[in-house]
């Protein structure tokens, strides 16, 4: 039997996503992580499941939620936002 390999594996996920997926708000960009670490795994675990904005900091960083954060946008804008992630990445992070 073959060994598997874990970061055979890892390259090719890499390399089919890319390290981050980006969504455009009107004129800025933002950056997602495609993976999640473990311990960003256990702090989402400890979110309240209505904490939206504790999800998009962690998700998104100080700097880049900082950024977000000035914009006006809906509850329906952050839905869509994290349903196209969810499609691209295949990480499901629930609903907002």
């Amino acid at each position: 039997m073959a060994t598997f390999s874990v970061n055979a594996a890892r390259a090719q996920r890499l390399e089919a996503l890319g390290k981050a997926w980006t969504f455009e708000l009107d004129d800025d960009l933002f950056e997602l992580p495609t993976e999640l670490a473990r311990s960003t795994a256990r702090k989402l675990a400890r979110l309240d499941d209505n904490d939206v904005d504790g999800l998009l900091r962690l998700l998104l960083g100080e700097a880049q939620f900082e950024r977000f954060d000035r914009h006006e946008i809906t509850m329906q804008d952050v839905a869509a936002i994290l349903e196209a992630y969810g499609k691209e990445t295949g990480l499901g992070l629930g609903e907002a």
